[in-house]
């Protein structure tokens, strides 16, 4: 079964020099110094038509950078995004319109992402207005009580302001808002963790319901380990802008690979296990003004050899589809499976 969406080695810089003059430095003439953050760094992985990927790492590690070139909000530096085999990433402002419709975003904060000064009719009304012109006012009337009785909100309540509602229904209404011009592919970059614990369980299951009945495609960016575990087909581990390792959920949480990734799933608790077996890296995650040569976790591998310090590791994909960027793994020399 070929890749529904394909990203292919990703490359996004973001320049963040101030302004003329803090830029200029005087060593034996003027010159311009350019301060620009790495932010992704050739990732590479595909998405299957109907499951659900999920990308996970430390804050500031590009996940949502992913999630933003992968629909467009970005546009990267290099590095190609293909959609149903139709290349993306390099179409024009009006030509990657009709592909809108198709690629919606859910955001981490329901306060922010929503219009205050608009209702929620208004709200889900508008996409659907912009995307299907041809639709009557009526059949946009009821597209838009359809998805409010989908995602579990009155319909009834169309008419009120966001700051009416809770962060469970807004995040409820800006996940309508997705779903009123029929997606095939929804990116939710963090869609519960601005939300309470008792209320989270009910928008994932909301997520996995939709996504049985209308078969969507979903790539999902949590840093809660026990909910990507629960929701998802496979798992991209990312550091400071790299990917790590890219398996099937099992496959990973049972027997990592990578030394990044097992740091990763020991800080999950266990619960009925005696103490706990958290790993704690050495130093602090490097800046990624500055990239470490080599690997760019080299300085926190317990397992670093000269030759991590010095190349980066090439993804290789193992024979039961696992892709890992290690040398240590490559090479053999971690034997702890």
């Amino acid at each position: 079964m070929s890749d529904f969406i394909e990203i292919k080695n990703l490359v996004k810089r973001f320049d963040i020099s101030g302004g003329l003059l803090e830029e200029i430095r005087f060593k034996g003439g003027i010159h311009r110094k350019k301060t620009v953050v790495h932010a992704l760094n050739g990732v590479s992985f595909g998405i299957k038509k109907g499951e659900t990927v999920s990308v996970v790492g430390e804050s500031g590690c590009g996940k949502s950078t992913l999630a933003r070139c992968v629909i467009r909000i970005y546009r990267p530096e290099s590095g190609e995004v293909f959609y149903n085999g139709k290349r993306v990433d390099n179409l024009s402002s009006a030509a990657i319109k009709p592909w809108r419709a198709k690629m919606q975003m859910v955001f981490q904060d329901p306060y922010a992402s929503l219009n205050p000064r608009m209702t929620v009719y208004q709200t889900l009304l508008e996409p659907i207005r912009f995307h299907f012109r041809d639709v009557s006012r009526s059949e946009a009337d009821d597209r838009v009580a359809a998805v409010m009785k989908q995602v579990g909100v009155d319909p009834d309540w169309r008419k009120r302001y966001p700051h009416e509602f809770s962060g469970g229904q807004r995040q409820r209404i800006s996940l309508a808002r997705a779903l009123a011009v029929k997606p095939e592919f929804i990116i939710a970059d963090e869609p519960i963790a601005a939300l309470d614990v008792s209320i989270q369980a009910q928008i994932l299951n909301l997520f996995m319901d939709l996504q049985a009945e209308q078969g969507l495609t979903y790539l999902f960016i949590s840093h809660d380990l026990s909910v990507v575990e629960h929701i998802s087909n496979r798992v991209v581990v990312m550091y400071l802008g790299s990917l790590c390792e890219f398996a099937g959920t099992e496959q990973l949480y049972t027997a990592p690979k990578h030394p990044y990734t097992r740091a990763l799933l020991s800080a999950i608790p266990q619960f009925g296990s005696e103490g706990f077996n958290h790993m704690r890296l050495p130093g602090d995650v490097p800046t990624p003004i500055n990239l470490p040569s080599g690997c760019v976790f080299h300085g926190r591998c317990p397992h670093a050899d000269e030759r991590c310090r010095r190349e980066i590791p090439a993804p290789i994909t193992e024979a039961d589809g696992r892709v890992v960027a290690c040398h240590g793994v490559e090479e053999g020399r971690l034997e702890w499976l």
